[in-house]
């Protein structure tokens, strides 16, 4: 590892990959691991800065609940626990964890302890500010050499510390913006007691990634997976850059591309010096897809077909030796890892087949975040309008259409997700909204239009606001907006007689729906 590097133990928590992305905003490189996943030995060949316990949801004297060796404390590195982190951390060196008699959810008053560095080290932390709590057990004795460095009305220790050997632990979620100062506490641990200095930047991994692709592919060919989405987009020029016109980017419209899209993907890279081929597949798609209305069953069909696709041009431009995609770090997190749970199948990660007739797939952007892909794109020198095109999943409409998706489905939801982005543009929303589109159900209901009773669709819209994608809150578009979009969009396309909009969170649930 050449940049500096914190090791992030998972234990199942709801916010574990949020830590992440409030470590990478401190400019040090970090990645997420399952706890039972690495070895002591591992550990010390890692060397790691320091290593965050994220939260969980067990209760740490609980039976089979996830633990650690002690002796992982005992290596010298510097280590932060976090919620059940934090218990574990007291409950494995030999402090006590009870059941809370009043659990705490959501803001909480907290009075810091501003001798312990981790507060210290924020000079605009005041002596009592909001914590975002969610425990209902609490570390009721502290481990030997340990000092309490903050509490609550109801927890009497909100953090404690070893500041000898460099042991820190908080029962709140600093990665959480509702904690005021979190990242600047996060930051504080990184710096002051990791003595990290902060040398991870989009400039320095262009560099690297760049030397690092010329030397995997050598004299090969690259086939990309461009869907003119940022990732892919980001990926093309940073590919164009290592290997030129060894690249050849392969633009499958598998007709699930929003109106007018196929077209204006094209055109954007028309002028580019790479080998671009477009390739229409949409009938080749649907037959696949016929009959088919289960999401995880439609992503991973779209996975194979793409991969089928790429194989039969691949043969067409001569000996292909890679595969290159644009998986980022999220994708990677919601296909599951490990013992981690599949939140869905990403067509470019779950859903691959076993059988992939290319030497390797190459994957460069595999462990950046969406906001670090746009960083990187700016960096490369990427337009405006490409680094801040609207995220697109890979199966396009296929998995905003619920149930089986046939012809007129499909240009219902183009021409209703078409108004939608229209009017939010018009607003001048469509920078301050980090993704919105519509969702066509599988429910009807009656209206009326004019004189005439109707039994048509429902139409969702969904917008939400987020700077990581790994939690998002919904946008709070203004009414009047909302009523143009619902307006125009029940008078202007047909079987349509009702639009919702979705205001629930991540999590609960995801930005897709499916």
């Amino acid at each position: 590892m050449t940049n500096e590097y914190v090791l992030i133990l998972d234990f199942g928590g709801q916010y574990n990959q949020l830590i992440a992305r409030r470590v990478r905003e401190c400019n040090v490189y970090c990645e997420v691991k399952p706890y039972d996943k690495v070895t002591i030995d591992e550990i010390k060949a890692l060397a790691p800065k320091g290593i965050i316990f994220t939260g969980g949801p067990q209760s740490v004297y609980g039976e089979d609940a996830p633990s650690v060796s002690k002796e992982i404390f005992e290596l010298g590195i510097p280590v932060l626990g976090i919620c059940y982190g934090s218990q574990l951390m007291a409950h494995v060196l030999g402090g006590k964890v009870e059941t809370c008699t009043v659990s705490e959810y959501g803001k909480t008053e907290t009075v810091y302890d501003k001798n312990c560095v981790l507060f210290g080290g924020v000079k605009e932390l005041p002596e009592k500010a909001v914590s975002w709590m969610s425990h209902t057990d609490f570390i009721s004795a502290v481990p030997e050499g340990f000092k309490i460095a903050a509490h609550t009305a109801n927890c009497p220790c909100a953090a404690m510390y070893n500041e000898e050997k460099r042991l820190y632990a908080v029962q709140f979620h600093p990665e959480v913006n509702h904690t005021q100062f979190g990242v600047d506490m996060l930051g504080s641990f990184l710096k002051n007691v990791c003595e990290c200095t902060g040398d991870w930047t989009m400039e320095n991994y262009a560099e690297r990634a760049i030397r690092e692709i010329r030397e995997k592919v050598g004299d090969g060919k690259v086939l990309l997976a461009l869907s003119g989405g940022v990732d892919s987009s980001v990926l093309a020029a940073l590919l164009s850059k290592a290997v030129g016109r060894q690249l050849t980017c392969i633009f499958v419209d598998h007709g699930f591309m929003r109106k007018n899209e196929g077209d204006e993907v094209e055109a954007a890279f028309s002028d580019w010096d790479i080998n671009f081929v477009r390739v229409n597949a949409k009938d080749r798609f649907m037959e696949k897809l016929r009959g088919v209305s289960d999401p995880e069953t439609k992503r991973k069909t779209i996975g194979e077909e793409f991969i089928r696709v790429f194989e039969a041009e691949a043969k067409k431009i001569g000996k292909v030796d890679f595969l290159a995609q644009g998986t980022i770090y999220p994708d990677v997190i919601e296909s599951g890892a490990g013992d981690a749970a599949v939140i869905k199948s990403h067509h470019n990660v779950g859903g691959l087949p076993d059988y992939v007739d290319f030497k390797e797939i190459i994957e460069p952007l595999r462990m950046l975040f969406k906001d670090e892909t746009r960083k990187l794109g700016q960096e490369l020198g990427l337009s405006e309008t490409l680094v801040w095109r609207q995220p697109f999943p890979g199966p396009g409409l296929a998995i905003r259409i619920i149930g089986e998706i046939t012809d007129e489905k499909l240009e219902i939801l183009q021409d209703a997700d078409w108004i939608f982005r229209e009017e939010i543009a018009k607003a001048g929303l469509d920078r301050s909204i980090n993704q919105y589109f519509a969702v066509l159900t599988n429910n009807r209901s009656v209206g009326v239009m004019g004189d005439f009773r109707t039994y048509d669709y429902t139409l969702a819209l969904r917008a939400v606001e987020t700077t990581d994608f790994m939690t998002a809150e919904f946008s709070r578009i203004p009414y009047e907006v909302l009523e143009i979009c619902s307006r125009r969009i029940v008078n202007e396309v047909k079987n349509i007689n009702r639009v919702c909009y979705d205001i629930t969170t991540k999590p609960p649930a995801t930005i897709e729906w499916e």
